[in-house]
């Protein structure tokens, strides 16, 4: 007998769970709305070549790819050795490859600078565990053609509002640049080739401290000179006094050498966030932090990244950053692009939201002699009224009857019996 559970690593959710779900996803998207992004839908597939370019990291190898149409048993033994053949379409594993390319399918329909929203599911072939599925929600808000500050400032300041909006006031962003990044592991003298792998060490440094980063890139080869250098600057990173984000602070947590524009742009994301903020933009103390060993793993950002973090939890609650090079894989052009997204699925456990007090929802528990016609036309009558209706038959466990109906959102019941009029019915409330 097959099995009645979803498949591993995907849920099923009750109607009480959908509904507070469906609250949550309806404040980020009248937020996000207020703050001029506007929401587009893509495929949940996409053609294997794109999803498999080389810019989705360690996420392309997680993707579900859809067997070709067509082919018989000779054909997939033929093309076995060959994931490619095998298959032409596959399951989004983010939203950002698509918008990438419905920028490019779309580009002569929107405006200069094009400011989405994207909500859906994704999928990935993780290994399922607590916390991490298969298929999951994303919000993403993106901003395509403005290589400015101005356009991570105005990604924080609505993702901040957001999270305000839910009730997870305290939020602050990360922000790394990965060209900052780029050029510590230069100055330090990490080839180039070595970088990925000393990203992936880096990225551990919350986890296993400094100590268990540089003994993991001796491990990995890393040389004495470039593991020392390392070291000297994560002591001295340790050691150095909290200071407000900007100038300052940027300056103190780089090795000299670093491009001055490169700290300009962060800057200015700085004095823009602050402006927006309300916030005197010199000295104060803004909802930001700069943090040189940020990482990020997706292979195809090129500037800025940022994460979110919150008081009461140890975890990020999103994050994103700049991918100028996307695009133009695409379009055969560049444009300038940069993306923020919510953990929807880790932030929808930690919020609480009352369900709005609109119309009431009644329960009308009638006895099984009651005419059809006399019951829609009852549950009519309330609907006109604006009340959301359900019927159920009168049952021996009344009590576990209506405390289920209450799970559901329901708030007033009243019993019906045969010839009963709208007028005889008295709601009660259900707690």
């Amino acid at each position: 007998m097959a099995s009645v559970n979803p498949p591993r690593g995907m849920r099923d959710f009750l109607p009480a769970d959908k509904a507070r779900r469906e609250r949550v996803l309806a404040v980020i998207r009248e937020r996000y709305r207020a703050h001029g992004f506007d929401e587009i839908e893509t495929p949940v597939m996409e053609e294997y070549d794109r999803l498999h370019a080389g810019v989705g990291g360690d996420n392309e190898k997680l993707a579900f790819n859809i067997l070709r149409r067509g082919l018989d048993a000779d054909g997939v033994r033929a093309a076995a050795d060959d994931p490619a053949q095998l298959s032409d379409l596959g399951l989004r594993y983010d939203l950002t490859v698509p918008l990438a390319r419905f920028y490019a399918s779309h580009r002569g329909e929107l405006p200069s600078v094009f400011r989405s929203v994207q909500i859906a599911p994704v999928w990935r072939a993780e290994r399922p565990q607590k916390g991490r599925y298969r298929q999951f929600m994303q919000c993403d808000i993106d901003i395509m053609g403005d290589a400015s500050a101005r356009a991570e400032a105005e990604l924080i300041t609505a993702t901040l509002d957001t999270l305000d909006a839910l009730g997870l006031e305290g939020a602050s962003v990360r922000i790394n640049d990965r060209r900052a990044l780029d050029a510590m592991l230069d100055l330090f003298g990490f080839p180039v080739e070595e970088r990925p792998g000393v990203l992936i060490t880096i990225d551990k440094l919350d986890k296993i401290g400094a100590d268990g980063v540089v003994a993991e890139l001796r491990e990995r080869g890393a040389s004495d000179a470039a593991a020392d250098a390392l070291a000297s600057f994560l002591d001295q990173v340790a050691q150095r006094a909290h200071e407000p984000f900007g100038e300052a602070q940027i300056r103190g947590a780089l090795p000299e050498g670093v491009d001055d524009a490169i700290i300009a742009h962060l800057v200015g994301i700085g004095e823009a966030v602050g402006a927006a903020l309300g916030a005197d933009a010199v000295g104060a103390e803004l909802p930001l932090a700069f943090d040189p060993f940020l990482v990020r793993g997706m292979g195809y950002y090129t500037g800025t990244i940022f994460e979110i973090a919150h008081p009461s939890v140890s975890y990020s609650l999103g994050g994103g950053g700049r991918y100028d090079g996307m695009i133009g894989r695409f379009l055969g052009q560049d444009v300038p692009a940069v993306g923020f997204s919510i953990g929807f699925e880790r932030i929808v456990d930690l919020v609480s939201l009352a369900e709005a007090a609109a119309a009431e929802a009644v329960v009308l528990v009638h006895d099984r002699d009651v005419p059809v016609a006399e019951l829609l036309a009852l549950k009519a009558a309330l609907v006109a009224e604006g009340s959301r209706v359900r019927l159920e038959q009168r049952t021996k466990n009344l009590k576990g009857l209506l405390e289920r109906a209450s799970a559901d959102g329901y708030t007033a019941f009243a019993t019906v019996s045969a010839g009963a009029e709208r007028d005889d019915l008295e709601l009660k409330p259900l707690s």
